[in-house]
């Protein structure tokens, strides 16, 4: 296979893998938007925090966020709970990512940002997970 044949397969399975994350957009994802909207809007911030492959994504998130003029910051999930926490303050939103809902470095942090007045929004693979049950939203 030849380097365009490879950069087609790749586009083809990207373009499958959107057709069906548009059909999995649901009425939560509209309560995230206007829970993200509502913080920027009261001059708080996301946080954006994910482990792996799930915080670069996070990571980007918050970039493109940050371009548009929504404050957002990215916080290590390895590093929250040695200082890095101090960046989140009461009024944010807590962007969560994680593919399983279940990652050690994710549920060590949770009940430290649990005692700031922000609401978590998940976003995992797994509704049922400690991750999705401890959020506002999943």
């Amino acid at each position: 296979m030849d380097s365009l044949e490879k950069a087609a397969r790749v586009l083809d399975i990207e373009i499958f893998e959107l057709q069906r994350l548009r059909k999995r957009l649901d009425e939560n994802f509209s309560r995230a938007v206007e829970l993200i909207k509502e913080t920027v809007d009261a001059r708080g911030k996301v946080v954006v925090v994910g482990v792996g492959k799930s915080g670069h994504i996070g990571a980007k998130i918050a970039s493109t966020l940050t371009s548009t003029g929504s404050p957002a910051v990215v916080l290590d999930s390895s590093n929250a709970l040695h200082g890095d926490l101090g960046m989140i303050a009461d009024g944010d939103v807590v962007l969560a990512f994680s593919a399983s809902g279940e990652t050690e470095e994710m549920l060590r942090i949770l009940p430290a940002i649990a005692r700031f007045q922000v609401r978590i929004i998940a976003v995992c693979g797994d509704p049922k997970s400690t991750l999705a049950q401890n959020a506002h939203l999943c």
